[in-house]
Parts: structure tokens; C-alpha cells; sequence
């Protein structure tokens, strides 16, 4: 399996809900199969279906979570030093070139990717358009919606 980059505040989240599906959820799926059984026949017992399915999930989460964790890069993007250049964890004020919008970005692993706090998966269209630009560059992004232009007016490692 390839290593995929993620930051430190991304393994921190996937450690925290790893951890919360190990102490709460599978404890908690385990004593509804159990109180589910105690109530008779199997074959038409609805919530002990619910509950196996509820388990099947957790245990699924469980392997999915570890599995990432074991073959991620960690990366704490207020260490990285790339001398002004955009990479994995940076943080890029750009400008649109044809409406003059400001917008800001952080390139980030896949899982902890959220557009509307800014976070750009570093697969996405953008953030490969971004990568090893520096500062007064131009970026040019295709992307579904068609072709876009950028220029990058700072990169910040925070």
C-alpha cells in the first residue's frame, strides 16, 4: 500500500476516533447483540440484525482507521521548511485572475480534507496545480467546472 501523506492534526483525529470507536461504540454494539440474543429466536429478531450490521461497520471503521494510521506520512506543516514554495501541509493565499477573489487554502491528506474550512485534498485538481509554485506564481487548474487561473499571493507553513 502506497504511504499517503497527513498531517499532525489529521492522525490526531483518526487516533481519536479510533479510540472512540474501541472504547464506546464496540462495547456499546457488543451489549445490544447480547441483549438482542436474550431475546429468543434469531431469524426474525430485527435488532440483533441492526446490531450485527452496527458491529460489521465499527470493525470495518476499526481496520480501515488502523490500516491508514500504519501507512500514513505524518507531517506537521509548522516544521516544514520549503524556502516559499508550495507542498504538503502549506497553507496558500490565492488570487482568482479573472474575478479578483481572495481565497485561502491548506493542502492536506485525503481524510482530513474539508473545502468549506479551506482544506484541499492534495489529490484535488487545485492542490496539484499548486504543488512547487512559489509566491507571484500562476497556477492554472483544471478542474470539472473548467479551466481557472490563480496567482499565489503568499504561502504560509502553520
Amino acid at each position: 500500500m502506497a504511504t499517503l501523506p497527513i498531517t499532525t492534526r489529521g492522525a490526531e483525529k483518526l487516533k481519536a476516533e479510533l479510540h472512540r470507536l474501541k472504547t464506546v461504540d464496540r462495547p456499546w454494539v457488543i451489549n445490544a447483540i447480547a441483549e438482542a440474543r436474550a431475546q429468543g429466536d434469531l431469524s426474525e429478531n430485527a435488532e440483533y440484525d441492526a446490531a450485527k450490521d452496527r458491529q460489521g461497520f465499527i470493525e470495518g471503521r476499526i481496520a480501515e482507521i488502523e490500516s491508514k494510521l500504519s501507512t500514513s506520512l505524518i507531517i506537521d506543516p509548522s516544521a516544514v521548511d520549503a524556502a516559499g514554495r508550495v507542498v504538503f501541509g502549506a497553507t496558500v493565499e490565492l488570487e482568482d485572475e479573472n474575478s479578483g477573489a481572495s481565497v485561502t487554502y491548506q493542502i492536506v491528506g485525503e481524510d482530513e480534507a474539508d473545502l468549506k474550512l479551506g482544506l484541499v485534498n492534495i489529490s484535488s485538481p487545485i492542490a496539484r496545480a499548486l504543488i512547487g509554485k512559489e509566491e507571484g506564481d500562476v497556477a492554472v487548474v483544471e478542474a470539472p467546472g473548467g479551466t481557472r487561473s490563480y496567482e499565489i499571493v503568499s504561502v504560509r507553513y502553520a
